[in-house]
């Protein structure tokens, strides 16, 4: 691992919806390399929602580019190593409102971010914690948002939520062909569970109409994630892959 992080930031609030999905839809993403991870015997795909805070690039902070929404869509994949087994997140798509943001992920890690207007309302109370973040699409804002209710909570060993929550790596295609590998540390995360939840999105505008079964059940699981200092360290490609011609 690289000693100095690309890019160092606070992860807040990840609101995380997660679906079964059909492993058919997820192989044209899947970088070389790398395989399908499941729970349970089932394939996800999350929506993952969240705030960037006091973000730097390279120890630098950019004006105006600290504090920022993202919504993405991943699902999850392991590779088999030397020293053991990486698990690690695909992203499908990644959203984020300004297209330096997009521009930098996308020279650094070839990832599939766009930019577009996002927001968000975060609301603390007796109640619990509610949260809502926004994109607009097309002309139309659409929306995932969740209340929750009581204490976050450590993460299970074994469980769903460990899951979903405890990767490490990530996997992108290069533009040559060659698959990239990243790593994001932190620390473990507590989660709320959610007691209710709305989900608007054109998905087969934005993701394509082949994750539309996935999304037309409702989701597995539910939860919202505390967050944390986070760093990502540059990518590298894969030993003993060929560039393609």
């Amino acid at each position: 691992m690289a000693k100095r992080p690309f890019l160092t930031a606070m992860w807040r609030y990840l609101l995380m919806l997660n679906f079964e999905i059909d492993p058919d839809v997820l192989w044209p993403f899947l970088p070389a390399g790398t395989e399908l991870d499941t729970w349970n015997g089932r394939h996800y795909v999350s929506l993952v929602a969240f705030l960037f805070q006091n973000t730097r690039v390279w120890g630098v902070s950019i004006p105006f580019h600290r504090h920022f929404e993202e919504i993405n869509l991943r699902f999850y994949v392991r590779r088999r190593t030397n020293e053991g087994e990486r698990r690690g997140v695909v992203f499908v798509r990644e959203i984020v409102p300004r297209w330096a943001i997009a521009t930098v992920a996308r020279l650094a890690y070839n990832e599939n971010y766009i930019a577009m207007p996002t927001r968000h309302h975060l609301e603390k109370g007796k109640n619990g914690l509610a949260v809502a973040y926004e994109w607009r699409f097309q002309g139309n804002w659409q929306q995932v948002a969740a209340q929750a209710q009581g204490e976050p909570k450590p993460l299970v060993a074994g469980s769903e939520a460990e899951f979903i929550a405890e990767h490490y790596w990530g996997y992108s295609r290069g533009r040559n062909g060659r698959t990239i590998e990243y790593q994001v540390t932190h620390p473990a995360w507590r989660i709320w569970s959610v007691t209710d939840f709305t989900f608007t999105c054109d998905v087969a505008a934005l993701y394509g109409p082949q994750f539309l079964p996935a999304f037309s059940t409702p989701p597995l699981s539910v939860f919202l994630a505390e967050g944390s200092a986070v760093a990502v360290y540059p990518g590298r490609p894969l030993p003993g892959q060929k560039e393609n011609t």
